[in-house]
């Protein structure tokens, strides 16, 4: 049996967090040197995993070649304030909220040239006797 290749293995990455990263196109010590931490952590929340704040620590602990409970305090807060700035301007949507977001612009553009036909035939819970032809009788 062949011994693995831990040579591009990230240090401080668990086997689930190693398969997030993967999943994300993080896969050697130097995917992760070309993105930084915060930028291979936001990859990881986006893709729609749920990272706790320990894989951005692990992931400046493996760039700074240190366990990552040894960071500083103030390092962690910076790495903190970083990703959240990094959602402020670039928000994680739910698969919820991108759903709702695209049946809004698809119902938007779709039903707006009917708009006419459907205010006038009625709307879909109106009784269809009760409906615009009363006066007709």
């Amino acid at each position: 049996m062949a011994a693995k290749d831990d040579s591009n293995k990230i240090r401080n990455v668990g086997p689930k967090s190693a398969a997030w990263l993967r999943q994300v196109g993080v896969r050697t010590q130097e995917d992760l040197l070309k993105l930084g931490p915060v930028e291979a952590f936001m990859k990881v929340k986006r893709a729609g995993f749920r990272p706790s704040l320990n894989l951005l620590y692990s992931l400046a602990g493996a760039i700074e070649n240190c366990h990552w409970a040894d960071l500083p305090d103030e390092r962690k807060a910076a790495l903190v304030q970083a990703a959240a700035s990094d959602e402020t301007a670039n928000p994680i949507k739910t698969r919820w909220q991108k759903q709702v977001e695209r049946s809004e612009r698809g119902g938007k553009s779709q039903s707006a040239p009917d708009q006419d036909a459907d205010s006038a035939a009625g709307g879909f819970l109106d009784d269809p006797d009760a409906g615009g032809d009363a006066g007709n009788d």
